[in-house]
């Protein structure tokens, strides 16, 4: 259960963070709900799954995926270039997500 509440966490982070993008500073009704609702779902199922994993593990995996979403998310739908030096540190976070995932002892798969 802890595994599908953290990727319920990132999910809706990543349509938050998203429609964030979109509110022009929390003047646009749709997008401010849109964010509001999904940074508190996020939120709530993040508290869920620190019953079962570290906090440290969680996090690091909650906001390095959410972060490499949402990159990839401007890249592809916003047309958001990103540089060598972006795509690198981008790279780097994911690779940090997989060696937490595969390494580390603290989590339970």
């Amino acid at each position: 259960m802890a595994w599908f509440m953290l990727s319920l966490a990132i999910i809706t982070e990543v349509i938050a963070t998203t429609a964030l993008k979109y509110t022009e500073g929390f003047t646009k009704l749709s997008p401010t709900l849109i964010t509001l609702t999904g940074y508190g779902i996020s939120f709530f199922a993040l508290s869920k799954v620190l019953d079962q994993i570290p906090t440290a593990i969680a996090y690091a995996i909650w906001s390095g995926t959410g972060i490499s979403l949402v990159g990839l998310i401007g890249w592809v739908w916003l047309d958001q270039k990103l540089d060598l030096g972006a795509l690198i540190g981008i790279a780097l976070i994911i690779s940090g997500v997989v060696i937490i995932n595969v390494f580390s002892k603290s989590i339970s798969h």
